[in-house]
């Protein structure tokens, strides 16, 4: 009999059918967070978090994060939306609103490396990545299992280089209204341009080491050659500039001279899974705005 896991039960988080997030991003002026924290207050919104972050305070981009409840949401944030409008203008902003209790949908998209899948898959199962895993497309039959043991659907969608505009046309097909968010699992083929330009800001990678170096192929051979100190993962937004998108997350782990390339491999899979779940949270958590090439995290 086929073992179906779901996710932790919803009783044991926080009741956040009435709460919502607010980003704003703007140039930075004095006033900005008085007049959108009395806005709030005016509209019977009751600011439960906040963060900001000031690129220069003497001309630079502001960001600010604003978490708060508000009773009858489903009723009462269009019409706070719409009144905000005349907030956003007066100081420039570019803002967006989002209701906690609708997750988000992810499509992860793996190959043959199962560490990041499954860690995504476990953070999931146990109600800790409070989103949901529409889908896992994968180049490779390998993980069909696995992925179907959670009740989750797989789909098979080989790659080759004569097939692969067909092949990323069955996958557009395939997340098209049914995913919020791509996660690259360590899917190793490259994203077209026409792909990302579908998803802007909402594909996620994780690159097998620390950024820029060692980038290509076999990362964790360029640093047992190198005789390295440090390794590390790097979990990114996507662009058509390969391993150039906004980094979200990065972490490392000392070696030394007594790590042979296996054991590199074993310390960065560990990395590459921690990382990559971490910018996953952030993001269905609407913890991150991008700016330009860089992103600001409010973790």
């Amino acid at each position: 009999m086929q073992n179906i896991y779901q996710p932790g039960p919803s009783s044991q988080r926080p009741d956040k059918r009435n709460r919502a997030t607010m980003l704003i991003s703007c140039p930075d002026r004095p006033g900005i967070v008085a007049a959108v924290s009395h806005f709030l207050y005016e509209h019977g919104a009751n600011i439960v978090q906040s963060d900001q972050y000031s690129m220069d305070p003497g001309g630079g981009m502001f960001f600010i994060r604003f978490e708060f409840d508000l009773s009858d949401l489903d009723t009462e944030l269009p019409v706070l939306q719409e009144d905000f409008a005349r907030v956003a203008d007066r100081f420039e902003m570019k803002w967006h609103t989002f209701r906690a209790s609708r997750k988000k949908r992810l499509a992860i998209f793996v190959s043959k490396e199962d560490h990041c899948l499954l860690e995504l898959l476990w953070q999931w199962q146990a109600g800790d990545l409070e989103a949901d895993i529409a889908m896992v497309i994968s180049n490779h039959p390998d993980m069909k299992a696995l992925v179907e043991s959670f009740g989750i659907p797989f789909h098979h969608v080989p790659v080759t280089a004569d097939t692969k505009a067909e092949a990323e046309k069955k996958q557009l097909e395939l997340v098209s209204d049914k995913a919020d968010l791509i996660v690259l699992a360590r899917y190793m083929q490259i994203i077209s341009p026409k792909f990302i330009e579908q998803f802007p800001n909402r594909i996620i990678n994780i690159h097998h080491s620390f950024l820029p170096a060692f980038v290509g192929g076999k990362p964790y051979a360029q640093a047992y050659t190198r005789g390295v100190k440090i390794i590390g993962a790097t979990a990114h937004y996507v662009t058509e500039e390969l391993d150039g998108g906004p980094i979200i997350e990065q972490d490392v782990q000392r070696v030394s001279h007594r790590d042979e390339v296996d054991n590199l491999k074993r310390i960065g899979r560990t990395i590459e899974r921690v990382v990559l779940a971490r910018a996953v949270k952030w993001h269905v958590e609407d913890r991150i705005l991008v700016h330009k090439n860089k992103t600001v995290v409010f973790n």
